[in-house]
């Protein structure tokens, strides 16, 4: 349970706080839309107006939502409900429902919602020790320090990459392994239908 489906980079603590928000926004999408798609944004949108004052769910940019999604697929999973994560994509223009995921919408979400807290408390106990989340500017300091002493392994992060990266660095990666996850998120997030 610990650990996502990138590179083998353990859950971070952000990755599950966002990932559990999610997991109940794609609830309250599928109980208001059924298993239509919905893009990366929207379901972090949909997370931001159920939750107004979550500061991590604030921070959570599209091209970082890879981890917490395999997070919601997980604690799918280890409920026994389909996968809500599936009904995420980066572009819902045109897509319709799969016929695999008619039986979303007949699932016991109810259920579902009332395992997740002690799923959530499970993973969270489960995430290395070494991860000490840490504030936003001493965040930033870490990255600008970095990307200073490594520009070229840095050339092809942009400005509005840097927040998914600091993001990272606040859940407790260092700055070597966060812009190593980032890069591979980017990747799957540039190649995502």
């Amino acid at each position: 349970m610990s650990d996502s489906r990138e590179s083998g980079i353990p859950f971070t603590i952000t990755d599950i706080d966002v990932g559990a928000r999610l997991v109940e926004a794609l609830v309250q999408h599928v109980r208001s839309n059924g298993p239509l798609p919905i893009g990366y944004a929207e379901v972090l949108e949909r997370g931001r107006l159920m939750y107004p004052h979550d500061e991590t769910l604030g921070h959570a940019v599209p091209v970082g939502i890879r981890p917490k999604l395999a997070f919601v697929a997980r604690f799918c999973e280890a409920a026994g409900v389909p996968d809500l994560a599936r009904l995420v994509v980066k572009d819902v223009s045109g897509r319709e429902p799969n016929s695999d995921d008619r039986g979303i919408a007949g699932a016991d979400w109810s259920a579902a919602l009332a395992k997740l807290g002690a799923y959530v408390a499970q993973a969270r106990a489960a995430v290395p020790r070494n991860l000490k989340p840490r504030k936003e500017r001493p965040a930033e300091v870490s990255w600008y320090a970095y990307f200073c002493s490594h520009r070229e392994a840095c050339a092809k992060v942009t400005s509005e990459d840097k927040k998914e990266i600091v993001n990272m660095l606040m859940a407790g990666l260092d700055p070597d392994t966060a812009l190593r996850r980032f890069l591979a998120a980017k990747a799957e997030y540039d190649n995502a239908v």
